[in-house]
């Protein structure tokens, strides 16, 4: 099975910061590996301390379900299908800010969890990240 490299996950959080300090927001930025545990993290200066286990739970979200966590958000909602999941796996976070990482092949490697400000702001952070990888 194909597994983000520390190298990599770094690249990730190097990219997602630098697209933060850009935007002018301070966040919590989360790499997992394929099996959901914690490869990288980093805490901007002055980033909120709520949003470190956010950031960890939207990556976990992301790699455990192989989608952005607010598309799962959007499946979870009253009367969806996955209504309640956030419930499940420890807690999950089903709102913008995690996105699946995926190598030159499109395997899924990890993922990465982004949260310190709107949630579009952590999505386009996240995205930043995801993205190094190409």
């Amino acid at each position: 099975m194909a597994e983000i490299t520390l190298s990599q996950a770094r690249t990730v959080v190097d990219a997602a910061a630098h697209r933060s300090q850009r935007i002018g927001t301070l966040m919590n930025i989360a790499v997992v590996d394929t099996g959901g545990n914690l490869k990288s993290f980093v805490r901007e200066d002055g980033a909120w301390l709520g949003s470190i286990d956010i950031s960890i739970k939207k990556a976990r979200t992301a790699r455990f379900f192989d989608m952005d966590s607010g598309e799962i958000g959007k499946l979870s909602q009253p009367g969806g299908p996955l209504y309640n999941i956030e419930v499940t796996n420890g807690g999950l976070v089903s709102f913008p800010g995690g996105i699946p990482l995926r190598d030159s092949d499109g395997t899924v490697i990890g993922a990465v969890g982004v949260s310190g400000s709107t949630v579009e702001n952590d999505h386009d952070v996240a995205h930043a990240g995801a993205s190094a990888l190409s």
